[in-house]
């Protein structure tokens, strides 16, 4: 097989079932098991990311039960390695993420939602090695701020699309510099990051970058829809 994804043959394989159909494969390219959470382990991932070295896509989203080592031989095994998603795996932790940095210079697409072992400097070291990346998320995170931010501006200019929801210590300092650096930044997300106000979205905004927060006479308009019943009608002379 050159895709394995776990939805396609339920979320209730059976763990036994698993490790015979991957005991012998080799030329894995796609790997997805974010249903197999229940009982996926190191025991299980590590013989299967060693012996498939053209993977070029995996899915742990949720694998809740692994730890730093599968993504320590996730990034010795695939060099290759172009879209990886770890979102609410908290076992990932700033070593780890150097080594996936180190290794894995073709990467294009990760996402680590909820990782919230991560701090700032391990977010700027994956950006300055892994600069071929466009599509990025690190929200949930309280730990990622400013600095993280702007090393990514600076080093990942290929950006498409950022994922910044709830990191509470991202600023308008920030913003303004991917606005600066990432010309071909398609979307971003900032939903309640509180300090992050339209004085530095506005440029994005007229660029036409999709954002998830509402121009603010917009959001007072949807606001007081909300509280009247309808959308009010307002005739401005000046």
């Amino acid at each position: 097989m050159r895709c394995f994804d776990s939805s396609q043959v339920g979320s209730h394989i059976p763990k036994d079932a698993f490790c015979v159909l991957l005991r012998d494969n080799k030329v894995l390219q796609q790997l997805a098991l974010q249903n197999c959470s229940d009982w996926l382990s190191d025991k299980e991932l590590l013989p299967v990311i060693g012996q498939n070295h053209q993977l070029q896509q995996i899915e742990l989203n949720g694998c809740i039960q692994l730890s730093r080592h599968a993504l320590v031989a996730i990034s010795l095994g695939c060099p290759n390695l172009r879209q990886l998603s770890l979102a609410h795996c908290e076992w990932v932790d700033g070593l780890s993420l150097r080594s996936l940095a180190d290794h894995c210079k073709e990467l294009e697409s990760l996402d680590l939602t909820a990782c919230r072992q991560l701090k700032d400097e391990a977010i700027s070291y994956l950006a300055q090695r892994c600069n071929k990346l466009k599509s990025l998320s690190l929200a949930v995170n309280a730990n990622v701020g400013d600095a993280a931010v702007e090393e990514i501006a600076k080093a990942c200019s290929d950006l498409e699309h950022l994922d910044l929801t709830g990191c509470l210590r991202v600023k308008n300092n920030s913003i303004r510099t991917l606005a600066e650096y990432c010309p071909k930044l398609r979307t971003l997300k900032v939903k309640h990051c509180h300090d992050v106000v339209e004085s530095s979205l506005s440029v994005l905004r007229s660029r036409g970058v999709e954002l998830d927060v509402e121009p603010p006479f917009q959001h007072a308009l949807v606001l007081l829809q909300d509280v009247v019943g309808f959308a009010p009608f307002i005739n401005l002379q000046i």
